[in-house]
């Protein structure tokens, strides 16, 4: 849904549970676990696919039991950790700095949730209602609009920290309707950065016709290190260039990426939008 709607950021909202007391907030990226605890936090969570009827064909044979399987998810969720991490910082200062909240930190582990997303992604784990102080609080009506309004606010100090000029309403729009969503299509532009979308690399060099690259226009190609590397489009605009990488993977080119050229010289990209929030 999130991809089909070009969106850009995913926040999946969870409470926790624990056989112990544990409590307090934390908010994951999608990585390889970086501790067993965090695998078997992964693997809890990803079970509920059992619960659905024809999951192996649903989830292309995905074994929540299997740390080879997690390796996979994190390929396609590369290029957008340094801002996915951005998020889940904004979002645990928030609920430790305003609401005084245990913080457990920002983790790494391989939610099945956050699989192939186009977009900066993240998976909050608000507090244990397995605690009985701390799950009186999410059931109640104070917690829930406490912990909601500390979400949406990381959300808005994470765009503006990318340029923009959002207020909560802004973010979170009261109605799908073209005036209170236009909010989002304000240009993000980078002065002397063009962002491509590399869609395929080949000892081979092929004519950059769109009949080459399934119907695909404004193709271009470099060579690099023995191969040829073919991007489709180009543009100082980042979130045209999701866009692009969105409608690319649409015509078949799952493992598509965006590339960032300064000067004509392939550079960082997480380094680009670092520079940009900086």
């Amino acid at each position: 849904i999130a991809n089909r709607a070009n969106a850009d950021l995913f926040v999946s909202i969870h409470c926790n549970a624990h056989h112990s007391d544990a409590h307090g907030t934390e908010t994951f990226v999608l990585g390889l676990h970086k501790s067993q605890a965090n695998f078997e936090i992964a693997k809890k969570e990803n079970q509920v696919i059992y619960l659905e009827d024809n999951y192996e064909e649903s989830y292309g044979g995905f074994d929540p039991n299997s740390p080879e399987s997690l390796i996979g998810l994190t390929l396609m969720q590369e290029e957008y950790l340094g801002q996915s991490i951005e998020v889940a910082s904004f979002i645990q200062n928030n609920f430790t700095n305003q609401l005084n909240r245990n913080n457990r930190s920002v983790k790494q582990a391989g939610f099945l949730v956050l699989m192939s997303t186009y977009m900066p992604s993240v998976l909050i784990e608000t507090g244990f209602l397995t605690n009985k102080s701390e799950g009186a609080y999410l059931n109640s009506q104070k917690g829930q609009s406490d912990m909601a309004s500390a979400i949406s606010k990381a959300i808005v100090d994470y765009y503006n920290s990318h340029g923009y000029s959002y207020t909560a309403s802004e973010i979170i729009p009261q109605g799908k309707t073209k005036e209170n969503i236009a909010v989002f299509e304000e240009k993000k532009l980078y002065d002397g950065v063009e962002f491509k979308v590399q869609i395929a690399a080949s000892s081979k060099k092929l004519d950059t016709k769109p009949q080459n690259f399934k119907g695909l226009n404004s193709v271009s190609v470099i060579s690099e290190n023995g191969l040829y590397k073919y991007f489709y489009g180009s543009t100082p605009d980042y979130n045209q260039v999701l866009k692009l990488q969105a409608a690319a993977k649409n015509k078949g080119y799952e493992t598509a990426f965006i590339v960032a050229f300064k000067n004509d010289i392939k550079v960082s990209l997480a380094d680009i939008l670092k520079t940009n929030a900086n």
